[in-house]
């Protein structure tokens, strides 16, 4: 029996997806905040940074080379699909959209790498000088309030036994 589509998963992949692509034209493009140096303030405490991330989370496997490049793209590739693979088997809706997050977030970022060479990351949120995260952008939010969301769902909120599980 083939298994229905994970449509909320999926729609909320590529709606994000298109989210962050198009907040990264906008910084980009018409605020023109594209190379290394450029800085709008927003608010006391956040500004719009142009940063290129040659890296993964907390800058951790830099790609200083066109061979790391590819790999990142590669392994972020294999991650993705992963992803979909899981979410492709998720029964849960809430399960399914939280892990469409993260899709989204990791293929708008495999877009960037693809294109560029670099993930376009341009939200700079500090108190003074104390910056409590890197320099992001709307897929790496989107990544991590994703995986919040599976992991609370999995420590706090699990299925009770004999209860149906929520359907799209």
């Amino acid at each position: 029996m083939m298994r229905a589509l994970p449509r909320a998963g999926l729609m909320s992949a590529a709606l994000l997806f298109v989210l962050d692509q198009l907040v990264k034209w906008i910084v980009t493009g018409p605020l023109g905040i594209d190379y290394i140096g450029a800085v709008r303030e927003i608010a006391p405490i956040f500004d719009l940074r142009f940063v290129q991330n040659i890296g993964v989370s907390l800058g951790m496997l830099r790609a200083e080379s066109e061979m790391g490049r590819w790999l990142l793209v590669v392994m972020t590739g294999a991650i993705a699909t992963g992803v979909l693979i899981w979410m492709w088997r998720e029964k849960n809706r809430a399960d399914q959209i939280a892990l469409g997050l993260v899709l989204g977030g990791a293929i708008g970022n495999i877009v960037d790498r693809v294109r560029f060479g670099y993930v376009v990351d341009f939200a700079d949120l500090h108190f003074g000088e104390w910056r409590p995260f890197l320099v992001f952008n709307v897929a790496d939010a989107a990544i991590t309030i994703g995986v919040l969301i599976l992991l609370v769902r999995a420590l706090l909120m699990r299925d009770k036994p004999g209860k149906p599980v929520e359907n799209q």
